[in-house]
Order: structure tokens, then sequence, then C-alpha cells
């Protein structure tokens, strides 16, 4: 008896931006490179599917509507799914902002300043979650 293949669970990344643009150019970016894609336009929003969902890692802008900056999710994220904490890419077009700054030096996470290069991008992503399946 031939047994079916058990195929492997392919884990979403978590995308979480609120300019639809974007939203769109970042998850073509990652479905081309093979990557599976579920997006939140609010922080907060964001940290409902982490609440319940399994993903592979998080891109996540710095700044978005709705109380919960990028900051706040990377710190919900490092004291609830701990095992995400190294898996998360920060985009921004702010570079400059101290908080910002602060953040990225606080959680030494990636990030990826807006206008980015395809590739630039999903070398970033590749580096932190791993090649796509």
């Amino acid at each position: 008896m031939n047994q079916p293949a058990i195929q492997p669970v392919i884990l979403p990344v978590l995308l979480i931006e609120d300019e639809a643009g974007v939203m769109a150019y970042v998850r073509a970016t990652l479905e081309r490179s093979g990557y599976a894609v579920v997006c939140a336009q609010s922080g907060a929003e964001g940290i409902q599917l982490l609440e319940t969902g399994d993903f592979l890692g998080v891109v996540s802008d710095m700044v978005t509507p709705g109380g919960v900056n990028g900051a706040g999710v990377h710190a919900w994220i490092a004291r609830n799914r701990p095992d995400l904490a190294s898996r998360i890419v920060f985009i921004t077009g702010d570079i400059a902002n101290e908080e910002t700054v602060a953040t990225l030096r606080r959680t030494g996470a990636p990030c990826v300043e807006k206008p980015f290069r395809v590739q630039q991008f999903i070398d970033v992503v590749e580096k932190t979650m791993g090649k796509a399946p």
C-alpha cells in the first residue's frame, strides 16, 4: 500500500504594513521568492494574528496605526512568542527617527530602509528566516 507523501507544513510570513501600495509590493516580493504571506494593516492586528497563528517570521513596518508600532510588536513577541524574536525584520522609511534607532539597537533586529531593492530585502529575509521552502 502506498502511503501518501507527507507534505511539509509551510508557515507563512506575517507582514505588518499599513500602506496598501507598500504592502502589495512587499507581499508580491515575498510570494515571488516562494514565501506564503499573511497580511495585517496594524501592529494591533498583527498581534491578534500572532496570538492564534504560527508563522515563519515577521516583517513589520516600524510605524503603524492603532497604538502598536514595530517596537511594540517586537516587545509582544519577545514576551509571548520568543521563538519568533530572532525572526523579525523591520522595514521603515524613517531610519533617522530616534525611536527607530533605539528600537533597532535594543532588539538587534535587521532593518531594511524603504525604498529598497527586491534582492536586498530578500537577502535580509533569507538570512533572518531561512530560504523559502
